[in-house]
């Protein structure tokens, strides 16, 4: 079978390297890929959003299933693109694709089905907004409604923070805004939540907690993730089992609802209040860097899997896991999350020797000639597999510390709230 994962990130990476396990797979294209998956796949150079351009490929190389990563195709509607040209591709469709795309759409759905969520106001400018936001409680939490890359969600302290926030917002950060979300803050811990589902059925597929902040002790700005671990410390039976009930379940009937099926990875970033589950927000895809920790602890078949999803018979397959703990640390480029140059030489990775439940998974990082240079704001995830977060964390630590790489920086503390120090 030939494959194509749409994705140059670490968690493309980390689905190649699943994927080149399967019996079932010949080859793998990714597109437009990284320096870790070229070593692994055939890299295309084509842009995410060029449908039409990714379209002739697979059809030219007549590819078996296509993959979607990242989440702006998603949203664009590539899915439905694809199909609509008879190629199999696994991933939600353009309308189930808004929970991520429209965050005042998923909180549309929270309201009508009754799903726990913070309360929330929507405005159309920075005048209705500001007018809310002096007489507010603080802190409050602003997000702009439609992608931003991790960095759309501000945390504001007062007035002075708010107004700047919102100004940001409406004055194109994040693109054009036309309404903006305000919400109560709501005190507790985050929770990644994963299901895969095949429109008919669907299966856990895990649980993680992602560090979004850019400084230790989770401090500073928002970032695409600095780091995470998995399972999550707060992952038992009865909270899974309200997870499902009063968030999963309600959000795949009010799609139905909208006569639309889910297809694909769902990832519910949970606020978790005195064990009871809120719904922050949705992705449409596998998190980055949860799915760098997730599927190396998978031992069923990835291919299998997602072929019985665009099959829609995922109840057939038996989903096996190792028994062990997880951590992924994220090296990125200096300056990040705001301006960082790239081109820079990653010397004395590929000397690096892995052992076993050991891996490096490549996200913002490319080729040049016989040498990998930076090419993004995260640039490599260090993976660790073991009994103990703590090993993970330090065997991490280890290895990054081999590659010395001046250019870069990371986070210690990754996993701080289930490392006893």
């Amino acid at each position: 079978m030939k494959v194509a994962v749409i994705g140059s990130g670490g968690r493309e990476h980390a689905i190649c390297v699943s994927l080149k396990k399967s019996s079932k797979v010949d080859q793998i294209f990714c597109i437009p890929g990284n320096a870790g998956t070229g070593s692994i796949a055939k890299n295309i150079i084509i842009d995410v959003e060029d449908f039409e351009k990714i379209k002739n490929f697979i059809k030219k190389e007549n590819v078996d299933l296509v993959i979607i990563g990242p989440e702006k195709p998603l949203v664009g509607g590539i899915v439905d693109y694809l199909k609509n040209h008879g190629i199999k591709v696994f991933g939600p469709n353009k309308i189930a694709s808004q929970l991520e795309g429209s965050k005042i759409f998923t909180k549309k759905i929270c309201e009508k089905y009754k799903i726990p969520t913070a309360k929330f106001g929507i405005y159309k400018n920075a005048n209705e907004a500001e007018k809310f936001l002096k007489n507010c409680n603080y802190p409050i939490v602003i997000k702009a409604d439609g992608l931003a890359s991790g960095k759309g969600v501000y945390i504001c302290e007062d007035n002075t923070q708010s107004t700047l926030a919102v100004n940001e917002i409406f004055n194109g950060k994040f693109g054009e805004a036309k309404e903006i979300l305000i919400e109560e803050f709501l005190v507790g811990e985050e929770m990644s939540f994963f299901i895969i589902t095949d429109g008919k059925s669907y299966k856990n597929f895990g649980t993680a907690q992602d560090h979004k902040r850019v400084l230790e002790g989770d401090k500073g700005k928002n970032t695409g993730g600095m780091g995470a671990y998995s399972p999550s410390r707060l992952e038992e039976k009865s909270l899974n089992k309200k997870i499902l009930e009063k968030i999963i379940n309600p959000t795949i009937k009010g799609l139905k609802e909208l006569n639309t099926e889910y297809v694909g990875f769902l990832y519910a970033g949970l606020m978790i209040v005195d064990n009871e589950p809120y719904l922050i927000e949705y992705n449409v895809r596998m998190g980055d860097p949860e799915c760098q920790t997730i599927l190396p602890k998978l031992e069923t078949d990835l291919f299998i899997i997602l072929e019985s999803c665009t099959n829609r018979n995922l109840d057939k397959i038996k989903l096996e896991w190792k028994n062990t703990k997880s951590l992924c640390i994220v090296v990125c480029s200096n300056g990040y999350p705001d301006k960082f140059q790239k081109n820079f030489e990653i010397n004395g990775l590929e000397e690096i020797s892995l052992k076993n439940n050991e891996f490096i998974f490549h996200a913002g990082t490319k080729r040049v000639k016989s040498k990998i240079v930076s090419n993004g704001g995260r640039v490599l995830n260090f993976v660790i597999l073991s009994n103990e977060f703590k090993k993970c964390r330090i065997k991490a630590l280890e290895l990054i510390k081999k590659l010395n790489w001046s250019k870069g920086f990371f986070r210690k503390d990754i996993g701080f709230k289930v490392i006893r120090s």
